[in-house]
């Protein structure tokens, strides 16, 4: 059972990495396609007068300024949107904030009290505390007087 165990454990890695393999092989194609096209371009501006080079790389620093742009305009659309939602969150947690607040001050004080006990008790259990306490015998009845209080 182990050795099946660590056999499909070795499977599954084996898969992953030739998946993983595939992921960069077909970046790397995509990469020497880009450069290739890349030394065309290079070529083709040798070749062009140098007034025809000067044009030719502000069409080039143009497209790429506008590709920019189009992607800076998608994400702050994103953020837009994102904010909006945030906004309207915001709003429904403040009328719920609103809400309790206002049923706090129909509760009796002698309750609120007792929950703001249950809280605290609350927030003191959610601590991880390492090692116990020692007290002696006699103590008891003053340190569970003080728990309580």
């Amino acid at each position: 059972p182990f050795l099946r165990l660590l056999e499909a454990q070795l499977q599954d890695q084996r898969r992953e990495h030739e998946e993983e393999v595939e992921a960069l092989k077909s970046q790397v194609d995509a990469m020497k396609e880009e450069l290739e096209k890349q030394q065309q371009a290079f070529l083709q501006t040798l070749q062009l007068s140098p007034e025809a080079q000067v044009e030719f790389g502000l069409q080039q620093e143009i497209t790429r300024l506008t590709n920019e742009n189009l992607d800076l305009k998608e994400l702050l659309e994103k953020l837009e949107k994102n904010e909006k939602k945030l906004k309207k969150q915001l709003k429904i947690y403040m009328k719920k904030v609103q809400d309790f607040e206002a049923s706090q001050v129909t509760v009796p004080a002698e309750r609120r009290q007792h929950e703001r006990n249950m809280q605290v008790a609350v927030q003191r259990k959610e601590k991880d505390f390492q090692g116990m306490l020692e007290y002696y015998k006699e103590d008891e009845p003053l340190l569970i007087r003080n728990l309580i209080t």
